[in-house]
């Protein structure tokens, strides 16, 4: 048939004014649609009352007892995690946490062309009535008095009511141990769509009451922007913004005529009508999956052919006989796509010719998964690590909630936007120097690896690192030993990890009591080989000598009388085992506690005899980095931190601990424990190979337990760098396996120094104090 030039011409759209009917219209809808359900409630049961008119009075009294007020809720948005870029100063997303995907937009923000396709294909005359479509909603009613379930026919405020339910709903939504939230998802979905008899007659009456109310207290462009801000595009998909990112790789104000179209047919169906799964699946309506066969189709599809598929029948998603081709995966959404299409031309909102161009040309996705997840990110560990502090950290619960609950819905629905401490220069230097010196899995040992550096003087945590893969899938990290989700830097609340046994890296807190109690550096000890006859526990309350046998130094050096300052630069045990003979075993515990260590569980350090003196107690590498950070800092504990600030969805800020900084030990103690932990980092110190040796004073202590792990902790007078190489679970000889030509026990060497060369670089360090003269150039007397 020949066009005319009037088909031909784009006829102006409908603008986006409520008309004076509309203001009427909801009133109308509401007394025509009751009469309706009062017939249909009350028909089949009692013919002779619907025919005497007391089906109409018992719609009404149904319509009065129903609530006639529906608060909006906020939208459950994506919580932002944010890392400063020091090149620009701004700070960057490092990844997002959703259950649902959205980025509300303003009216202004989405282009008129999606406005056009949704109300052409979903309400046309939306401008016109007061939120009931009287026509379209009369049918659902009547299709559910056939036995149908009351779907279809709603305007776009009604289906913007029917979402803020839904989203009520799955807000609400916690996996139980019988039923995963998924299911209750679906559920939702379900209740809110497909109720059917009198439970839908009330569902459809509730949802027109609460359209009405909407409608008067909002202005049409106003809902016309919730629906689309709210609507599901698929999956975790919601709001256009979103979906228009996702799907196409652009914004909602940016999207073309046939992209458009096809997200206005997407939400009629969402899962069904998605285009991220183009060999994958089918899902109806009703939510369940059916999966292709091997070369992607499904023949001959015809009513009860697979159950469930009868949904997609009825729906018009597939017909009869259809055949759904391999390489025609989004032959069904390009059907609903044309019909959108088609109700945009006949709406005259487009023309002709634009119907056709956008007929013919395919759907082409360019899909733009949103970052989720730390799995995302380039710093998986340190994200983890702020993860779990959101999760889980007793000292955040002012600004993420009480409750375990509360605190995960934080995480993924109330859109917080969290801004962290990380550095990404050094953070890239850090990981740089894990990927080069340490291999992601070795046989025969449950190999691990973490590094973590902290700003001293605020306890901010500037990178951390991991040799793994990061994951949070279970069953991979159960399967595949290059695969965890333990941040091995943390503890049990910052990594889910307990920590390792620190080996001498311990002997800074029987250093540090030493010196508290008036030693010298200087002092001569007897630290030959013996037996300790005895170590006073004052906390017990008894003399104790637990092992009551002869602990060996590293590597069978001989012992000797010598000094605290000797025993330090080369990590002599049998030296600090005579070292604690004068002390007490309950002030060496104090002296970690006033440090802000504890084990990895969060229990108390326990040194319970000669051996926990040289380091069996497991501490994460955050905490022992922050005791050294305390020694760097004067004296001055701050608490390791990975988050700077948290904003709200409204733009305010909401409270998080900021330095908590306390005096641990006196600027004394503290500048003569770090003049002789100089001597671990100097030549013929056992840190010495560590040290970048760029002209910046640097302390340091090594660490070895057993032969399963090995530590190196070093620190400048700003920042403060640990690195722990050894088992994660069970034990391995670290000492008998090598990667890329150096043994393991040696790797932590070269990745502390290449790592703290790059903190030199960005946070130059200074002179440490200089040392009273009485803790380091006078021996006392022997006792």
């Amino acid at each position: 048939m020949k066009r005319s030039s009037k088909d031909s011409a784009k006829a102006p759209a409908p603008p986006y004014t409520r008309t004076f009917a509309g203001v009427l219209g909801g009133l109308v809808g509401l007394v025509v649609l009751s009469a309706i359900a009062g017939l249909l409630v009350v028909a089949p049961l009692a013919p002779v009352l619907a025919i005497s008119g007391h089906a109409a009075s018992t719609a009404v009294s149904l319509f009065d007892g129903m609530p006639s007020y529906l608060a909006i809720d906020r939208l459950m948005l994506p919580t932002t995690i944010y890392a400063r870029d020091p090149a620009s100063g701004q700070d960057v997303e490092l990844t997002s946490f959703y259950d649902q995907n959205r980025v509300p937009v303003t009216f202004d923000q989405v282009a008129p062309v999606m406005y056009d396709a949704i109300l052409a294909s979903e309400d046309p005359r939306y401008y016109e009535h007061g939120g009931v479509d009287i026509v379209g909603t009369t049918r659902a009613l009547i299709k559910n008095a056939q036995g149908g379930a009351t779907q279809g026919g709603s305007s776009i405020s009604q289906q913007y009511v029917k979402n803020v339910l839904v989203q009520r709903c799955e807000r609400d939504a916690v996996a139980t141990e019988t039923q995963s939230r998924d299911d209750m998802l679906r559920a939702c979905w379900l209740d809110a769509t497909q109720a059917s008899g009198v439970e839908g007659y009330q569902r459809k009456l509730q949802e027109i009451r609460y359209a009405i109310q909407v409608e008067q207290q909002y202005s049409k462009n106003d809902i016309l922007l919730g629906y689309l801000n709210i609507a599901n595009f698929g999956g975790t998909t919601y709001g256009i913004e979103a979906a228009a990112r996702y799907y196409f790789s652009t914004t909602a104000a940016g999207l073309t005529l046939t992209q458009a179209a096809t997200l206005a047919g997407i939400v009629q169906n969402p899962n069904t009508f998605r285009i991220d799964r183009p060999t994958g699946s089918i899902t109806g309506a009703d939510g369940t999956t059916y999966n292709k066969a091997a070369d992607g189709a499904i023949d001959d599809v015809t009513p009860g052919t697979l159950a469930g598929l009868d949904s997609l029948l009825a729906d018009g998603t597939i017909t009869p006989g259809q055949h759904l081709a391999a390489g025609d995966a989004y032959s069904a959404t390009k059907g609903r796509q044309l019909y959108v299409l088609d109700r945009m031309r006949e709406d005259g909102r487009i023309t002709a010719e634009q119907y056709v161009a956008a007929a013919v040309e395919p759907i082409a996705p360019a899909l733009q998964p949103a970052h989720v997840g730390c799995v995302a990110t380039s710093a998986p560990f340190f994200c983890q690590y702020v993860v779990n502090t959101v999760r889980s950290d007793p000292d955040y619960a002012a600004a993420f909630g009480a409750t375990a609950q509360e605190r995960q819905q934080s995480l993924t629905r109330e859109g917080l936007n969290i801004y962290t401490t990380l550095d990404w220069r050094l953070q890239n230097a850090s990981q740089d120097a894990m990927r080069r010196y340490a291999p992601e899995t070795v046989a025969g040992m449950d190999f691990g690896s973490a590094s973590v550096s902290i700003e001293a003087g605020t306890g901010r945590i500037l990178a951390i690192s991991q040799n793994n893969r990061f994951t949070e899938d279970a069953d991979l990290a159960a399967t595949d030993p290059a695969y965890t989700s333990l941040v091995y830097a943390g503890d049990l609340v910052h990594g889910v990890s307990k920590g390792f046994p620190t080996g001498s890296t311990f002997k800074l807190f029987t250093l540090v009591d030493w010196l508290e109690k008036g030693h010298s550096l200087s002092e001569t000890v007897n630290g030959t080989l013996r037996a300790i006859p005895r170590l006073q526990d004052r906390c017990e309350g008894t003399w104790i000598n637990r092992e009551n046998h002869v602990v060996r130094n590293f590597g069978g050096v001989p012992g000797y009388t010598g000094t605290p300052m000797q025993f330090t630069a080369q990590s002599l045990n049998s030296g600090f085992l005579a070292m604690a003979e004068k002390l007490d075993l309950c002030d060496i515990e104090d002296v970690t506690a006033r440090l802000g260590v504890t084990r990895g569980t969060g229990e108390p350090v326990d040194i319970d005899g000669s051996a926990a003196i040289i380091g069996t107690n497991n501490i994460a590498p955050v905490a022992l980095a922050s005791a050294f950070a305390a020694v760097a800092n004067n004296g001055v504990s701050c608490v390791p931190r990975a988050i700077e600030r948290v904003v709200n969805a409204d733009g305010e800020e909401l409270p998080v601990p900021g330095d908590r900084c306390t005096r641990a030990i006196s600027p004394e103690v503290a500048a003569a424990a770090a003049f002789a932990l100089q001597g671990v980092m100097r030549p013929g110190g056992t840190g010495s190979g560590a040290n970048p040796n760029d002209g910046t004073p640097m302390m340091g202590k090594t660490g070895t337990h057993e032969q399963i792990q090995t530590w190196l902790v070093q620190s400048n007078t700003r920042v403060t760098t640990a690195v722990w190489v050894g088992n994660a679970n069970g034990e391995g000889d670290v000492f008998r396996a090598s990667y890329n030509g150096r043994v393991l026990s040696t790797i932590r060497l070269p990745m502390s120094r290449d790592i703290q060369a790059t903190a030199n670089q960005l946070y130059p360090g200074g002179a440490f104090p200089a040392p009273p003269a009485e803790l380091v150039g006078r021996p006392r007397a022997p006792d």
